[in-house]
């Protein structure tokens, strides 16, 4: 009997173990470890944007770099040159075709990129409720509802890829859905501070808000 009760008690302790390792592997647990433990992150990207229809009007190809807190590059070389860079609490948004250059504050320019959510600016669960949607196309995801109604979106998707960042979905106000997948990603890099830093182009419109 007593044997039968240490076999027990051992099958018990092991279920129990095995339970919290997989609490731990979480949806939304590997999204605060990933956020914890990335200090810069630099990636490809291909972007999409689709209508109300489920159509897609545009797609965009580019590298991005990360730098926590607050430090982030978008730079758009097909179709079209553009990059968005954050730093310093503002956020650049330069078109070179439109040869315009418009400055925002960082608080204000959440609507318009979703990467202040990776950029360490932004308390998670303070601002948002997150909910775990499942395994799509191989990545694992995370949803967040925005807790303010004025925030310019509907919600954000984060998707995982064996716990680093894989992809994003944004669904603004106006039905506009923006898709963004995420390839050879580098976790941790080193990062040159040149990166963050933007100088306008000489003869370009620049519009601060």
């Amino acid at each position: 009997m007593r044997l039968q009760i240490i076999k027990y008690s051992s099958f018990i302790v092991l279920l129990m173990v095995s339970l919290a390792a997989n609490a731990e592997q979480s949806p939304i647990v590997q999204l605060k470890s990933f956020l914890a433990s990335t200090a810069t992150l630099t990636a490809d990207f291909k972007q999409v944007t689709l209508n109300e229809d489920g159509q897609a009007d545009s797609s965009s190809e580019g590298k991005f770099y990360l730098s926590r807190p607050g430090k982030f590059r978008w730079s758009y070389k097909k179709p079209f040159i553009q990059e968005i860079i954050s730093s310093v609490g503002k956020v650049w948004f330069y078109d070179a075709d439109l040869e315009q250059v418009t400055i925002k504050k960082l608080d204000d320019s959440l609507g318009s990129t979703p990467a202040l959510l990776l950029s360490g600016e932004i308390e998670l669960e303070q601002n948002f409720i997150l909910q775990q949607q499942g395994v799509d196309e191989d990545l694992l995801w995370i949803k967040l509802v925005p807790k303010n109604e004025e925030s310019g979106f509907k919600y954000i998707l984060i998707g995982l890829d064996n716990g680093v960042l894989g992809g994003m979905e944004l669904s603004d106000n106006f039905g506009q859905l923006t898709r963004i997948y995420f390839t050879k990603v580098k976790v941790n890099p080193p990062l040159e501070k040149f990166l963050f830093e933007f100088i306008a182009p000489a003869g370009v419109d620049v519009f601060e808000n």
